[in-house]
């Protein structure tokens, strides 16, 4: 494929290998990336608290992990014979209120000790449009869809999302001094907030991020509009990237972010996620026996080295 722009990309510092443990927030592009990750094996922790698309969430959950405030029952409510949180994505709604908050908590106590030990942590930004609670006054990372009447819909400046991602740095390096961050913004454009207004918040993300000392910033945004700006990159939407710039963008990320060493485990990785995907014509033959011996003796061989991994 020929492109007609080549957005310039900055090598890491310090690489993804597999030595690494990586933790990856932020919004439904944070999922294609820490997929992948989780895909070629590699140590990660993704979204525990759900997909998360603007920065004040990010920040909240972070802190509240960090400075151990849990969850109580004030902290939920309950909508459409469900338990939800204002802080967390629908994904984690429950019917029983008890076990909820034990997830909330669980997932609490998780992040923090996975934020002492990360390398690295990818945070990827959705949107600077936040919605705040009239009843409370409080940004929510997610309305469950109460009524909108109920919010009050505002666009964080730059500063003011500068503010966050330093708060969150701060946080984290506090118990972590050695953690990269790495920043991204994503490409899925939200558009139901209107063209000019996606605009503007994508700007203000990527104009905060800048403003940050040290900070490490991955183009996805840029590789989306700018090498892959074509309908044939988005999904049947046309707001989502399709499979073929997921992996576009996933290469771009590898080669600036994932250590070269990595790249012959990550090969073994795949030959093992392809033959157990195998479907076989004769489950009985001999052929197919020793393929799955085969296999097996590759899973063994990685997982001696990679006891982590899990096939």
């Amino acid at each position: 494929m020929e492109l007609l722009t080549r957005v310039p990309i900055s090598n890491s510092a310090h690489p993804i290998d597999y030595s690494s443990k990586v933790l990856v927030l932020g919004s439904c592009f944070a999922e294609h990336i820490g997929g992948k990750l989780g895909y070629y094996q590699f140590r990660s922790l993704l979204n525990p608290f759900g997909i998360i698309y603007q920065p004040q969430a990010i920040y909240e959950i972070v802190r509240r992990s960090l400075e151990k405030d849990h969850f109580t029952g004030d902290d939920l409510f309950f909508l459409n014979e469900r338990w939800h949180c204002f802080a967390v994505h629908s994904d984690l709604s429950h019917t029983d209120k008890d076990t909820l908050l034990r997830n909330l908590n669980g997932a609490l106590d998780e992040t923090a000790a996975y934020i002492k030990k990360a390398t690295h942590l990818l945070i990827t930004l959705g949107t600077a449009w936040v919605y705040r609670y009239k009843r409370t006054g409080k940004l929510v990372a997610n309305c469950h869809k109460v009524p909108q009447r109920e919010f009050r819909k505002e666009l964080l400046t730059q500063p003011v999302i500068a503010g966050y991602l330093e708060q969150l740095a701060q946080l984290v390096r506090k118990v972590n001094p050695g953690l990269q961050i790495v920043y991204t913004v994503s490409p899925v454009r939200h558009l139901r907030d209107g063209f000019t207004e996606n605009q503007r918040s994508k700007a203000h993300l990527i104009a905060a991020v800048h403003t940050l000392k040290g900070a490490t910033y991955f183009p996805s945004y840029e590789l989306m509009m700018d090498e892959l700006r074509d309908y044939r990159f988005y999904g049947p939407d046309m707001v989502h990237p399709n499979e073929i710039a997921i992996n576009y963008i996933w290469e771009r990320f590898k080669a600036s972010s994932v250590a070269a060493g990595a790249y012959p485990v990550m090969e073994q990785v795949e030959a093992v996620r392809r033959g157990k995907a195998h479907r076989p014509y004769n489950p009985n033959s001999q052929a197919h026996r020793s393929f799955l011996q085969s296999l097996e003796q590759k899973i063994t061989d990685l997982k001696r080295s990679y006891p982590f991994m899990e096939f």
